[in-house]
């Protein structure tokens, strides 16, 4: 019957309305659907359960140095291929795509920044180059951001988001564990502080090397922790996992990480330990 029908253009219930794409989020643990300019306001966590979603390093230096400031150190490394690795792709190829992506060299940027006023050794990881993982280079800007903290007595902070070591550089990845941690065991008998902070994921060698080793390990709520997958731990051991097994909730529980702070809380608590160990030492 036609007057079910409404004749006026633009409001005839037949037609279409085309929704603005990334207008609403949908949250990876409670399945909200949050109006995305919400979420932004609160630094990418969900209102309704404190799922902290992804962040870039680039906002991550915005929240927790003074005026977002990074004086980056190293721009220029870049892997090489000593093992002419290939797998689905070459490793040359790979890195091409990830830089082209990320629009990032590698995988961590390190320099120097202010948290208050007071100087800082930083360094933060992207996990959008090839998973955050730990290849050479990585393992040099740590290095060198240790040798930098050490070098000018100043604090230390890294934020680690990683898979692990970087497969396609082999033994040259393991090795940076060792590096890292051999010049962190300097830095802490010259009393460097020293603090870690974990996002979701940290895993593998990262999170058996470096990002362990801190006075002072800060965890975001519910990252992903650990070093195996539970998947290959629960075949290994035959045994069931724990509720919650790898979660920062689960490594805060067993002792293994100091605390967990909200994003929002972030800054405000990296300052007061900084302060705090620079008043002490």
């Amino acid at each position: 019957m036609e007057w079910f029908r409404k004749a006026k253009p633009g409001i005839d219930s037949q037609e279409k309305k085309n929704i603005p794409e990334g207008l609403w989020t949908k949250c990876n643990s409670c399945g909200e659907i949050i109006y995305t300019k919400k979420i932004e306001e609160l630094l990418w966590v969900c209102p309704k359960c404190d799922y902290h979603f992804k962040y870039s390093s680039a906002k991550y230096i915005d929240l927790l140095l003074d005026d977002g400031k990074l004086e980056e150190y190293d721009k220029s490394l870049t892997s090489k291929d000593p093992l002419k690795f290939r797998d689905s792709k070459k490793y040359t190829d790979r890195l091409k795509q990830a830089q082209q992506k990320s629009g990032a060299v590698d995988a961590v940027i390190a320099g120097l920044g202010k948290i208050e006023g007071g100087e800082v050794s930083f360094a933060i990881m992207n996990f959008s180059f090839i998973g955050g993982s730990m290849g050479s280079v990585v393992g040099e800007k740590i290095s060198r951001a240790i040798e930098r903290s050490i070098d000018r007595n100043i604090p230390l902070i890294i934020l680690s988001s990683s898979g692990g070591a970087r497969m396609q550089e082999g033994i040259l990845s393991l090795m940076q564990m060792a590096k890292t941690s051999s010049l962190l065991a300097i830095a802490n008998k010259k009393k460097i502080p020293y603090i870690s902070i974990l996002t979701n994921p940290t895993t593998a060698g990262v999170m058996a090397s470096y990002a362990s080793l801190a006075d002072v390990i800060i965890a975001e709520p519910k990252a992903l922790l650990g070093f195996a997958g539970p998947r290959v731990i629960q075949q290994t051991i035959g045994q069931e996992l724990p509720e919650g097994f790898q979660s920062s909730e689960f490594f805060m529980k067993k002792g293994f990480i100091d605390m967990i702070v909200s994003r929002k809380n972030l800054r405000e608590t990296v300052a007061g330990l900084l302060g705090h160990m620079r008043n002490k030492n």
